[in-house]
């Protein structure tokens, strides 16, 4: 039993393990399936898979039988139309048979055409030959003529162009023509008038340039200021140098922005020229007119005035014809000349601004055109040559400044030289020149410029104070009384309180001399800017140079104030109550500078303000002049003393110059009362002892008098005849 399931399953798994194959079989290309057929062959059962190959094979033997039988009336009625075909394709082999023997008839006739046209194929052929050689010729004879222009319209470096290509492209190709030995033997002449003529002309230019330097440098400063006009006036360099604001040149020379074109080498101009047929033009002289352009919106660069194209035709020409070295150094030589004229000032440079600004323009005008030079040729110049002429240019520029400024004696001119200088100075900065020398003379300036400065602050204090009326500010609205405050820093919570009318304690110079001091603080820092300086610098030549206004110039007027011979007790405490405002103020100056200098005054090595001592003087010195001038007016109406020492009536009624000085201390010590308190009781003091000691002198004088005077009468003498003596006792 169990055999018999055994047998039966293993009869199943063979019988679906065949069906696998023959799907394979079926399935898979013919020259795959011999894997699949020996592992029939390797098995047991071929027998049984052979019966199982032809039952499949009948089924789709029947398969087919229907196919066939279903698609039978299609394969008849195609076999009928191929017969039909075959007819048509016999009658169109007998028409293609026609067409061939026609052709062949109709060929015979092209075939004679064939040979004409070889024939003529043939004579074609000579016929360009023939042209050929006459083009090797035409085109020397072309060149030839066109030499010949070009000699006589005077463009002779187009010309020397013409001439090498001729001599070294076109003059060998038909040099076994008896025409072309005649050019061979014209050359040489013809390139030595090229190179006396092209030299007449770079003279020409140089002389030009020379008396154009100034425009040229105008142009240059001008464009220089501009970042990005002086990108393109140079060739690229790292020494571009960030722009600075320069105030009052700039009102003079207003800046002109414009797009500039690109730097044109001295190839380019050869290139350009030699595509030109004009003939030549004014540019040729060096400097190109740009009168009529002043309207245009582009203004012209500094190599848009000059037309270098005499320099390059004479390099180029001087190069081809193997005498670069004797051109570089005529050139160098001359303009070496030229270098030593324009560092020649002008006597009268320092009279005007205007000579200044015109001798930096020659200066700038000739080292843009020897930088353009250098950028723009390979080897005329070269850099040390270059820093050799600015070196010389350096040294006598900075010994011109340091004489012709020594003249100046306004400050509005040193600061406007300054910024010229700075100007000039940023402008060949861009160009590649060093200029810290330049700078480190600036410094030398300033210390001028504080000089001129202080002289001319001194005649505005001396203004100031001759004109002032030393009498307290009054002030009848709030609006008078805000410009006051605005002007002067002032604080006081019971003056604010007063209604109007009132006065400010002190006169209208405190507020004028204040504005003045931070307008000198300003005057400082515009010469400060563009120096390159620090904060720190700039904070401490400021404040040097505000304390010698300070100690020196504002301390000097009061002091020649003070020592008036005609100035009253009244101006006096007035000056006392204007410097102790002054005094109070000087750390609203110190605020001031920390401000626009941005450096705190606790910074190390800042310089403090002596504002307070040079009032504190000037206080002292009024208060000594105050005791000084009150004794004098004591002494004086003392000796108005008149008496009858023979009198025997005295009264109760007090003499009139006695009643004169008590009314006029009670006065000047009412107005001691606006004087600090130490101050006023010390006057006061001082006042009371000398008119005691005065009085005590006085009364013994009396006493002397009345005895001599009595002692005469008694002796009967003459009074006139003992005056003299009795001075003499009473002293």
């Amino acid at each position: 039993m169990e055999r018999g399931k055994m047998a039966e399953a293993e009869s199943l798994e063979t019988a679906a393990e065949h069906e696998r194959i023959l799907r394979e079989i079926e399935s898979t290309d013919t020259a795959c399936i011999g894997p699949t057929l020996r592992s029939v062959y390797d098995g047991e059962e071929h027998g049984r898979f052979m019966e199982k190959l032809e039952t499949r094979i009948r089924n789709h033997d029947r398969e087919i039988e229907k196919m066939c039988n279903f698609h039978y009336q299609g394969f008849v009625d195609s076999i009928t139309e191929l017969l039909k075909v075959r007819g048509e394709a016999q009658k169109l082999k007998n028409q293609v048979t026609d067409t061939n023997r026609k052709l062949q008839h109709e060929g015979k006739e092209l075939v004679i055409a064939m040979e004409e046209l070889k024939q003529c194929r043939l004579q074609q052929r000579n016929i360009s030959a023939t042209v050929d050689k006459l083009m090797l010729c035409l085109p020397v004879l072309e060149m030839y003529s066109k030499l010949r222009d070009q000699m006589k319209t005077k463009r002779h470096y187009p010309a020397l162009k013409t001439l090498e290509h001729l001599e070294h492209t076109y003059l060998p190709q038909v040099s076994h023509y008896r025409f072309c030995k005649v050019m061979v033997d014209n050359i040489p002449k013809l390139r030595e008038e090229i190179k006396d003529v092209s030299m007449s002309d770079l003279k020409d230019f140089l002389e030009s340039i020379r008396k154009h330097s100034d425009k040229i440098g105008e142009t240059a400063m001008k464009q220089g200021n501009d970042p990005y006009v002086a990108e393109d006036l140079v060739c690229p360099r790292e020494e571009a140098q960030q722009q600075r604001n320069l105030d009052n040149i700039i009102l003079q020379q207003p800046r002109i922005g414009s797009k500039r074109k690109p730097k044109k080498d001295a190839y380019t101009i050869f290139d350009t020229e030699i595509g030109s047929t004009s003939p030549k033009s004014e540019q040729d002289s060096g400097i190109l007119d740009v009168e009529d352009e002043e309207d245009d919106e582009e203004v012209p660069g500094a190599q848009d005035l000059v037309d270098f194209s005499p320099v390059y035709r004479c390099l180029h020409i001087y190069s081809v014809l193997g005498a670069r070295e004797t051109f570089e150094n005529y050139y160098r030589k001359q303009r070496r000349k030229q270098a030593r004229l324009v560092l020649q000032p002008p006597s009268n440079m320092h009279e005007t601004l205007d000579g200044y600004r015109k001798y930096f323009n020659q200066i700038v005008g000739f080292f843009v055109v020897e930088d353009h030079i250098l950028h723009t040729t390979q080897g005329l110049v070269n850099r040390a040559y270059i820093d050799e002429l600015w070196e010389m240019a350096l040294s006598k520029t900075i010994a011109a400044l340091r004489t012709h400024s020594s003249y100046c004696s306004d400050p509005n001119l040193v600061l406007d030289l300054k910024n010229l200088i700075v100007l000039f100075a940023d402008t060949l900065q861009v160009y590649g020149f060093p200029v810290n020398q330049l700078f480190d003379m600036l410094l030398e300036i300033r210390d001028q410029y504080s000089e001129t400065l202080l002289k001319k602050w001194s005649g505005i204090f001396r203004n100031i104070l001759d004109s002032d009326n030393y009498s307290p500010i009054p002030v009848t609205s709030e609006e008078i009384y805000k410009k006051v405050v605005g002007q002067f820093p002032f604080q006081d919570t019971e003056l604010e309180k007063q209604p109007f009318p009132k006065k400010f304690p002190f006169s209208e110079f405190v507020p004028k001399v204040y504005n003045q001091i931070k307008e000198f603080i300003y005057a400082c820092l515009k010469f400060s800017e563009d120096l390159h300086l620090s904060s720190t610098e700039v904070d401490d030549m400021i404040r040097k140079s505000t304390n010698l206004l300070l100690t020196r110039t504002l301390s000097s007027s009061l002091q020649n104030v003070i020592k008036r011979k005609n100035i009253g007790l009244t101006e006096l405490v007035q000056i006392i109550i204007n410097t102790t405002h002054l005094e109070k103020s000087c750390k609203y100056l110190e605020e001031f500078i920390t401000n626009i200098t941005n450096v705190l005054p606790e910074t190390v090595h800042t310089t403090k303000l002596y504002g307070t001592t040079t009032f504190k003087d000037a206080r002292h010195a009024a208060e000594e002049e105050i005791y000084t001038n009150l004794n004098q007016k004591i002494d004086q109406f003392l000796q108005l003393a008149d008496y009858d020492w023979m009198t025997g009536d005295l009264g109760n009624k007090a003499s009139d110059y006695l009643v004169d000085l008590i009314a006029f201390l009670r006065n000047t010590f009412a107005v001691f009362t606006h004087l600090p308190g130490k101050v006023a009781q010390t006057a006061c003091m001082s006042a009371c002892k000398h008119l005691a000691t005065s009085l005590m002198q006085l009364l013994l004088e009396a006493e002397v008098r009345q005895l001599t005077l009595g002692a005469l009468q008694q002796f009967n003498l003459d009074v006139r005849e003992c005056e003299r003596p009795i001075a003499f006792c009473t002293e």
